[in-house]
Order: C-alpha cells, then sequence, then structure tokens
C-alpha cells in the first residue's frame, strides 16, 4: 500500500483510471487523420513558402497533438513556423500570416504578442503561429520561439504509459475548472502538466504529492529557482530548456489551493465523477437576491463598456479594475465582504458585496496635537458656522484634537458613481468614456450574461466537487 492512500481507495482509484483512461484515449482511427495532418501541414506549408520565395527556416507542429496527449473533444493543432532570427518583426507578421491563408481555410486573425492565424485543415482547427528560429531557448525573441525545445524535450522523455497519464491529469483538472494558462482561467497550462506528470512518474503519482503542497510550492532545487518571481506566484518549476523562466507563471494561488484539496479528496474517495465536467454554474438575479435576504447584506453592480480587446489582454485589467473599487470603498469606510467580476462580448461587471448599503455618518476628521502651531487653523476651519460637525472639536486620549464630520453621500451607488471615473481601472478601461459607466443595486441590474458569471463567483463559492449530485452533475 502506498502512503497516504488507504488500500481500498488505491484499488478503486486504479479501476477509476483504468475506466476514464479507455475512455480519453482517441481511437485508432483518430489518431491516423491527426498523423496525416503532423505530416501533411508542414508539408503544404513549405511548398507556400517556395512559391512565394519566403524566408522559412523551419515549420513543425507542436503541442499535444504532436505528443498524443491531447484530449479529443478539445484538440487544436499548433502549427509554428520559424524564421530568421534577423528578420524585422513586421516581415514575420507579413510572411506569418500569408503562409497561414496559404494552407487554411476560414481564417481569421487573432493576436497574442503578435498576429497569427487560426483557420481549418482538414476538418481540424489550426492556430498557425510565426516565430523565430532560434539556436538558444533562453534567449527567445518571441514566446513562441522556445516551443521547438519544448518539444524536443517532451517526445525524448514521455512514454506511452506516460502519454496516458498527462490524459487522466488534463481530465481532472478541466473537471475542476483550472485547466488552461489563458488569462480566463489562471490554471495549469499543457506543458506544465506534462512536466509535472514527468516529474511525479504518473496522474496519482502527481495527487499523492500535491495533497501535502502548501502554497507557494517551490519544486526548483534550492538555488535553482528562476529569477525576478511575483510575490504572488504560486508554483514554482523552472523550464528546463530556460532555467531563467518559471513555466508556471500564469497559475493563480486560488487554483492551486483548489487543486491541493482536490488531490486530497479524490485519493480519499476516487470515482469517475471527478472525471465528468460539470455546466459552470451560474445564478439569476432573481437568485442572487435571495441568497442577499438571507445574508442581509448588500451588492452594487458597475457596468463598464467592453474595450474591443482580446480576453489575455482585458482580464488582467477588469481584475485591476475589481481590486482599485475595492481599496475605494474601503477607504470610504464602507465594509466590504467580497467582490467579483466578469467579462462576455457586450460587456464588463464588477460586482461588491458590503456589510451595509450605507455607510454611517459620522467620520473621524484627525486634527494636530494639542501646543502646535496648526491648531489654531484647524479650530477655526472646524467651528466656522458652516462647517459638517456633528461633534467637536475636542481632545482624544492622545491629546490630539479631533472632530466628528458628517460624511456624504452615504449610499454606496452614488459613492461609487462619483469616483469610477477617477479610478485607476486599466489602461483600457479608464480611457472609456465615463458617461458609459453605470452603478445600481443589484435589484436595479438587468439579467445578463456576464452578471450571472459574476453572481456566481461572489455567491456560489463552494467547492465544485460538493456540488456533484450522484451523477457527477453540477447541483
Amino acid at each position: 500500500m502506498e502512503k497516504g492512500v488507504p488500500g481500498g481507495a488505491e484499488a478503486r482509484a486504479a479501476r477509476v483510471e483504468a475506466s476514464v483512461a479507455a475512455r480519453l484515449a482517441p481511437s485508432p482511427e483518430f489518431l491516423e487523420r491527426v498523423a496525416r495532418v503532423r505530416e501533411a501541414l508542414p508539408e503544404r506549408v513549405r511548398r507556400a513558402a517556395a512559391e512565394r520565395k519566403s524566408p522559412l527556416v523551419r515549420v513543425l507542429v507542436a503541442g499535444s497533438a504532436a505528443r498524443g496527449t491531447f484530449l479529443s473533444d478539445r484538440l487544436d493543432i499548433d502549427l509554428f513556423m520559424l524564421f530568421p532570427p534577423e528578420l524585422p518583426r513586421e516581415r514575420l507578421r507579413e510572411e506569418g500570416l500569408a503562409l497561414g491563408r496559404a494552407v487554411l481555410t476560414d481564417t481569421s486573425t487573432r493576436y497574442a504578442e503578435h498576429p497569427y492565424l487560426r483557420g481549418s485543415f482538414e476538418g481540424f482547427q489550426v492556430d498557425a503561429v510565426p516565430g523565430f528560429a532560434v539556436e538558444d531557448p533562453s534567449h527567445p525573441i518571441s514566446p513562441v520561439d522556445r516551443t521547438p525545445f519544448h518539444q524536443e524535450y517532451l517526445a525524448r522523455r514521455e512514454t506511452e504509459q506516460q502519454v496516458g497519464e498527462v490524459r487522466l491529469a488534463k481530465q481532472f483538472l478541466r473537471a475542476l475548472g483550472v485547466y488552461g494558462s489563458e488569462a480566463r482561467t489562471e490554471g495549469f497550462s499543457g506543458y506544465l502538466l506534462e512536466l509535472l506528470v514527468l516529474e511525479f512518474g504518473s496522474f496519482r503519482g502527481l495527487l499523492k504529492a500535491a495533497r501535502s503542497w502548501r502554497v507557494p510550492v517551490r519544486l526548483a532545487p534550492p538555488g535553482k529557482e528562476p529569477p525576478r518571481l511575483p510575490e504572488e506566484i504560486a508554483l514554482v518549476l523552472a523550464d528546463p530548456v530556460d532555467p531563467n523562466r518559471n513555466v508556471a507563471t500564469a497559475l493563480s494561488r486560488r487554483n492551486l489551493g483548489l487543486t491541493i484539496l482536490a488531490a486530497g479528496a479524490y485519493l480519499d474517495a476516487p470515482s469517475e465523477t471527478w472525471f465528468t465536467v460539470p455546466t459552470p454554474p451560474r445564478l439569476s438575479r432573481d437568485e442572487g437576491l435571495a441568497r442577499l435576504r438571507e445574508r442581509e447584506s448588500h451588492v452594487v453592480v458597475a457596468h463598464l463598456p467592453r474595450p474591443a480587446l482580446v480576453d489575455d489582454t482585458l482580464l488582467p485589467q477588469v481584475r485591476k479594475a475589481e481590486r482599485s473599487i475595492v481599496e475605494e470603498l474601503t477607504r470610504g469606510r464602507y465594509v466590504v465582504l467580497g467582490s467579483s467580476s466578469a467579462a462576455t462580448a457586450e460587456e464588463v461587471v464588477v460586482l461588491i458585496e458590503l456589510a451595509y448599503a450605507e455607510r454611517p455618518a459620522v467620520r473621524f476628521q484627525d486634527g494636530p496635537p494639542a501646543g502646535i502651531d496648526r491648531v489654531g487653523s484647524f479650530l477655526e476651519k472646524w467651528t466656522a458656522p458652516d462647517a459638517p460637525v456633528l461633534q467637536g472639536p475636542f481632545v482624544r486620549d492622545d491629546g490630539s484634537l479631533a472632530v466628528e464630520r458628517r460624511f456624504e453621500p452615504r449610499g454606496v451607488e452614488a459613492f461609487l458613481a462619483g469616483r469610477l471615473p477617477q479610478l485607476s481601472l486599466g489602461r483600457n478601461l479608464s480611457s472609456a468614456d465615463p458617461s458609459a459607466f453605470r452603478v445600481v443595486a443589484l435589484d436595479r441590474s438587468s439579467e445578463s450574461p456576464a452578471l450571472a458569471e459574476a453572481l456566481s463567483g461572489l455567491l456560489d463559492k463552494r467547492l465544485p466537487w460538493l456540488r456533484r449530485g450522484a451523477s457527477g452533475a453540477a447541483r
């Protein structure tokens, strides 16, 4: 029996994982289709490059499609087109998009550090990404330049058995909602997950290690950590092809903490429901109001216009806006209980839960210590006939002067509406037209997908597996 897992649970886990692994394994026919595309795509790109005399150095299919670690219903093929390091970025953009359009159909331009193309090829969705053919992955010119080295590192080490273990790990984290390194998810990237399965040998080996982790987790040997790590980092694992880079930068502390708890809970009570992706919880406005009546609290909703940005650029700004609003309300003497935010194609919303819809009318105004020159001006100001004084001036126990003054406005909606245009909300949100901001109480807000998502994040924080019924569906 292995440490930390009861014998019965160990046997159940083995049966569960064998069943799920068989279900996740692609059919031989599907694997053959993927293999044909892996060969045909680069060849088509090379022919297109020759026809336009493009300075293409190398083209390859990388990522999960190349290694077989994909989940069949989430397979996107990553095609990398690498050019000379000295090629100007504008020419890189031009050549990458031209070659992508030459081989893909139904294309659309997407944006990361530089533009790339998304399109179709023989029934598969393909991301055609240009980059530079660097010789040293520790000195990339663009973030994708390390990709060929990642591909080679994993392809040399992963066994056929570990490929199946990676699929199990991906599906487990997907069911938790923490698989994916994009800004919306802040979870585990596929590359990070494959490195962790290699490190701990298997899916269950990873969970056995993870159940005893404490955030932040440092898997790099002492003295070998990447430099300049942010304080809020959740997990440290140096990229084996570039030791100066932390592979887990995108992972949030919240999602790592959730994974640690889930690892222990699964090992104690393994079942196939852990691999079932639930429908994301969404609270309606009326459901949210019913919960607020139980909590005897108040929610204010800030509606912000959606800038024309991709999610990976927008969502960090939305989270900054959420923090700025919380900080301003706290400075304004409101009692903040929690916050949440969401962004859809139509709008951005920030929700703040407060203990009270109004703050007390009384605010202490501190004055100077008795006996210094500024006492006179303080007394003159706060004894004037029109001074908004409720009580005072008086001397505090520490010998300094103070008054109790009236605080206006008292309602949180009026207060926040007046402050919102002046707050630092993120570059693109702050530059939006202030007249487009709208601040209302939850009962005055309109139903929308963004509101339902943010309400769930604010008022439905139960651990995901505790929501599941016997069938694995979310409750």
